[in-house]
């Protein structure tokens, strides 16, 4: 399968649970949203995802395999035989490497400029994993080719860390819960444990910074299991993509005061 073939088979899967999840909040809703807001919010994201697609096409994946298929024989797992035990192990340090990633982006502000766009939405629903800054993904393609290196992933795990980190980026953003949901928490990132990194409260949004898998959180102590009381951010709405592009570049306050193009939180 070429390059193209595979980022396609990854895009059509996507839009498939991408449906599924949407059909299952609809129905099953945990937190209900105003229909208004709901469509405001949906044309943001979907809008953001198709313009970061067409940006990002020819860099994400494809630069992964790439650099899997060239240089990943040099990382850690790089001379250990193909085998079930070195796809775990690669599926694990991945995992652990996105983790990382994630909570520097809570961490440092140069970061968290390009990263608050993800947390500027203030519904909270399986779109809201489409809202995503374009610098924000090439930042991550960049640390992701080098821990490809530094790993040793071959491609063809590659293909599925980013199939399963992408269901699980859908996943845990949806508008529901399930039976034994908090049970499943302890294994795997779910909507409820997600949910609390969307609070507008920084205290709160700061923790679950996993992906996939829970045991980050539980190891270096950044779970928290709570239901915001509110989503988004505290002092910004970006309700449509001049606004959530730019809110990048300069801080709420400034953007607000010299563009008019952020809103101020109605009390």
């Amino acid at each position: 399968m070429t390059l193209s073939g595979i980022e396609g088979y990854l895009f059509g899967g996507a839009v498939l649970l991408f449906a599924i999840l949407l059909v299952v909040e609809k129905k099953h809703p945990f937190v209900p949203v105003a229909k208004e807001e709901l469509k405001k919010s949906f044309a943001t994201n979907t809008g953001a995802f198709l313009i970061n697609n067409l940006i990002m096409s020819a860099l994400s994946l494809s630069s992964l395999l790439i650099v899997a298929s060239n240089y990943a024989h040099y990382g850690l797992l790089g001379d250990m035989p193909d085998s079930l035990l070195k796809w775990v192990l690669s599926f694990i340090l991945f995992d652990f490497a996105v983790y990382v990633w994630h909570y520097l982006g809570h961490k440092y502000e140069f970061l968290w400029r390009f990263h608050k766009i993800h947390h500027s939405d203030k519904c909270y629903h399986v779109t809201t994993g489409l809202r995503f800054h374009v610098l924000d993904q090439f930042l991550e393609v960049l640390v992701k080719c080098f821990c490809v290196v530094l790993f040793g992933v071959p491609a063809s795990i590659v293909v599925v860390c980013e199939l399963v980190r992408m269901f699980f980026v859908l996943f845990h953003h949806g508008n529901f819960t399930f039976p034994g949901e908090r049970l499943v928490s302890w294994l795997i990132i779910t909507p409820h444990l997600h949910r609390a990194h969307h609070s507008t409260l920084r205290a709160e949004h700061d923790s679950n910074f996993g992906i996939v898998l829970s045991v980050w959180d539980i190891i270096f102590r950044t779970r928290k299991e709570l239901v915001p009381a509110q989503i988004g951010l505290e002092l910004i709405e970006a309700e449509n993509l001049v606004q959530l592009f730019s809110l990048a570049f300069l801080t709420e306050r400034r953007l607000a005061r010299l563009l008019h193009l952020v809103p101020r939180r109605r009390a």
